[in-house]
């Protein structure tokens, strides 16, 4: 089986020491660098075009239990804005975990207000905030891996409207101020929601947009199931055990998986995937690891292994 495997260097990984299976399979590897966040990777790999932005809320809000029509879509996740010295960043996590009763709140409160202008804050079956309008808004977003920790103000939407659609993004911060919803939250100890990030946007494309080189798609996302469905391909499910999901993928030729369930990013997973090529149950395993606003694309081979002479780094040197 050949694996494609797409995970984000949380903390714990970036720490990790030069003994541990990760930075031993990134010694034996080709590695290189992709300057694009994990989400366009996948998004350009899958033959879909910025057009601009990429359509990843219109592919996750198809299989979100959202009715997408012919609608343009955005992801509309719900963040927290830090303020810094003279400005506000993007702070993580990016999107904020909302009660289903908070981000209806919130919800009601906003497409009250925004009602006559158009635009519909949607929530999917997964806890996803989406926003449908009837035409393309006339700007492009920035996804959130590009701004986490910097100014925002280098990311606000860009185009023939962006004024507008900075003055909406100050109405939306200005009626999440103060929300009953926040107050509870804050009450509880939880960060506030002071605004959204807009991203993803567009309208559902024609499936024979897409071109895929997998047999199938493994993950607990909705986007990954929504290429899959709209690619044609299989969509697995991953269990809480790589292992057993590998066992379950064997029949497949070619995996792309996505790896976002957090106690399976730590170095036993790795430890997974070098046995996996030790035994060649994996012939060829792709490692996509997300840094912001780059990727680390290490691609491995079972011969690979026996490059004794390549000794194994501590994982910051990789992520830097």
């Amino acid at each position: 089986m050949k694996l494609t495997l797409d995970c984000v260097s949380t903390g714990p990984l970036f720490s990790l020491p030069h003994t541990s299976g990760l930075a031993y399979l990134l010694s034996k590897a080709h590695i290189s660098y992709a300057h694009l966040p994990l989400e366009a990777l996948v998004c350009e790999q899958c033959h879909l075009a910025p057009v601009p932005d990429y359509p990843i809320a219109a592919i996750a809000a198809a299989e979100d239990g959202l009715d997408v029509g012919n609608a343009y879509w955005l992801r509309a996740h719900p963040v927290h804005l830090m303020l810094q010295r003279d400005s506000f960043s993007l702070s993580e996590p990016c999107p904020l975990r909302v009660s289903q009763e908070h981000a209806q709140s919130m919800m009601l409160t906003l497409n009250q207000h925004f009602k006559q202008d158009g635009l519909n804050f949607c929530l999917g079956d997964s806890g996803a905030w989406y926003l449908s309008l009837a035409q393309s808004p006339q700007v492009k977003t920035a996804l959130p891996a590009m701004a986490m920790g910097k100014n925002i103000a280098h990311f606000m939407p860009q185009g023939a409207n962006a004024s507008r659609w900075v003055s909406y993004l100050n109405e939306v911060q200005m009626l999440l101020h103060g929300h009953p919803a926040n107050a509870t939250r804050e009450q509880e100890g939880d960060v506030v929601v002071n605004s959204v990030w807009l991203s993803g946007g567009g309208a559902m494309p024609a499936p024979s947009k897409m071109k895929v080189e997998f047999d199938c798609f493994a993950g607990n996302d909705v986007f990954y199931k929504g290429l899959a469905k709209h690619s044609g391909v299989v969509y697995q499910a991953v269990s809480t055990s790589l292992q057993d999901s590998i066992s379950q993928l064997s029949k497949q030729s070619s995996v792309r998986l996505q790896l976002a369930y957090q106690p399976l990013l730590d170095d036993n997973t790795f430890q997974v995937l070098l046995d996996g090529l030790r035994t060649k149950k994996i012939s060829q395993l792709v490692i996509n690891l997300a840094c912001y606003e780059q990727t680390l694309v290490a691609r491995i081979k079972p011969i690979d292994l026996y490059k004794f002479w390549r000794k194994s780094k501590p994982m910051s040197v990789y992520l830097a």
